[in-house]
């Protein structure tokens, strides 16, 4: 039976506090380093993936018998990081809903892909959501509620040339039918007034992020 939401825990910056964010009926999936920590903290993840190149041989026996499935592939003979291998599995189950964790960390590149990756999930009508210890970021091409998730601020950025017709409700800083196109900081630290906000756009690809420092 495919669940609603798909739960992915990858290598980079992760916390014991996201294991909070699990619902018992997610499905989650674990890439690589992802999969020890689950592990490590008690969690048998549905599905571990990756090349596991970045534990020991120790570690990746304790990964494979703690986890429901595995898939293992050739870490340097491979098209796709570890991440998104998990992402395409995710996206074979045709959730509503994908949650990735540990997703962010010192390596940029790795970072912005993970945010793009969140477009393709988009293009297949599901809800993405990537979220850190500083950070949550989603998605809108029309409208989106934001929640007060504990994070201070509020920025908006473009993820295409432009994005129009951006009308903010709720907000320390509100607009109307405004336009923000990339390399432009207007949507930048903006904050809720109360416990939710409303984003709307006319046209374009907005990424939302709530964060703190």
């Amino acid at each position: 039976m495919t669940k609603k939401r798909v739960v992915i825990f990858t290598g980079g910056n992760l916390s014991p506090q996201f294991l909070n964010e699990i619902g018992k009926d997610d499905l989650i999936i674990a890439a690589d380093r992802g999969a020890l920590f689950l592990i490590e903290n008690g969690v048998q993840p549905h599905i571990a993936v990756g090349d596991f190149d970045s534990i020991t041989e120790q570690e990746r026996e304790s990964v494979r018998d703690n986890s429901e499935r595995i898939i293992t592939c050739d870490p340097v003979h491979k098209d796709l990081t570890d991440t998104e291998m998990a992402f395409e599995i995710a996206l074979d189950l045709e959730p509503t809903d994908i949650l990735m964790l540990g997703a962010t960390g010192t390596r940029m590149d790795h970072t912005l892909a993970n945010v793009h990756i969140m477009v393709r999930a988009m293009q297949h009508h599901i809800s993405c959501t990537l979220q850190d210890e500083h950070n949550y970021m989603m998605l809108t091409t029309s409208q989106a509620d934001v929640e007060d998730r504990g994070y201070e601020y509020v920025s908006l950025l473009p993820l295409t040339n432009e994005v129009t017709g951006i009308t903010l409700e709720g907000f320390m800083y509100p607009l109307d039918q405004a336009t923000i196109r990339m390399g432009q900081s207007l949507g930048i630290s903006n904050k809720l007034l109360g416990k939710t906000g409303t984003v709307s756009i006319d046209s374009g690809l907005l990424l939302i992020i709530q964060s703190k420092d």
